[in-house]
């Protein structure tokens, strides 16, 4: 019979609880796990489980125990993964967590289930082999036939290059002379920088400016403290 053993520890015991695919339970078909012991068939007391918090059932398609979540607000750990929607397969040595609250698959007993995959086997495809080469017909030739003789290879006409005399001089080659047009090269003027002006202290008492030297010594023209005056810039003087 296909059975599953659940363990955990509850208020200091160690509890187990074997699943099995036929038991009776509330909801036919499946074992429930939570805290409320009207909708539950394993209750456990930790109050961060959920009232209705998973389910475990047999799937005779896959041959294997399957849990499920039924408090996506609370969803639990299986292997270290959370389960919010759907199914995940159970197999010995499964940790689930509900809330705080641990449980462990100790055994999985599945007879009629196997995990190793048929073997398939597929009979031998024969080798292709290479067709045997098409004779080509050779064209007959009728008997009056006559074949003409080849030609020999005549090499194109050429043109008598003309003798020259013993005594007749080669002029030599004079040399091409090539015209330089000279452009005037217009000199470039740098350009002076042009100053940027000066940077002084607007007095805040009569607005006139003195140099930064005045800093600690005051306006040089009415002798009221700098220490809160403004940084002016002076444009340069034409």
């Amino acid at each position: 019979m296909n059975a599953l053993t659940l363990q955990w520890h509850d208020a200091g015991q160690t509890k187990t609880q074997k699943i099995h695919e036929t038991q009776p339970s509330k909801n036919p078909g499946t074992i429930r796990i939570g805290r409320d012991p009207v909708r539950c068939d394993i209750i456990l007391s930790h109050p961060t489980v959920s009232g209705l918090h998973i389910e475990i059932f047999f799937n005779a398609q896959q041959q294997r125990f399957l849990i499920k979540n039924l408090r996506e607000q609370n969803p639990p750990l299986v292997d270290g993964q959370k389960l919010v929607q759907g199914e995940m397969p159970l197999s010995e040595g499964s940790i689930i967590y509900l809330g705080q609250q641990q449980l462990k698959v100790t055994e999985v007993s599945v007879p009629g289930g196997s995990t190793v995959p048929p073997t398939i086997l597929t009979p031998p495809q024969p080798q292709a082999t290479n067709p045997p080469p098409i004779p080509v017909a050779q064209p007959q030739l009728h008997p009056n036939y006559y074949q003409p003789t080849p030609q020999p290879h005549q090499q194109p006409h050429q043109q008598p290059q003309p003798q020259l005399h013993p005594n007749y001089h080669q002029p030599a080659p004079q040399p091409q002379v090539v015209a330089h047009h000279h452009h005037p090269v217009t000199p470039v003027v740098q350009q002076q920088p042009q100053p940027q002006g000066v940077y002084g202290l607007q007095c805040p008492r009569c607005k006139k400016l003195s140099s930064y030297k005045h800093l600690l010594l005051g306006c040089q023209h009415c002798g009221h403290s700098l220490q809160d005056a403004l940084s002016v810039l002076v444009p340069p003087t034409r």
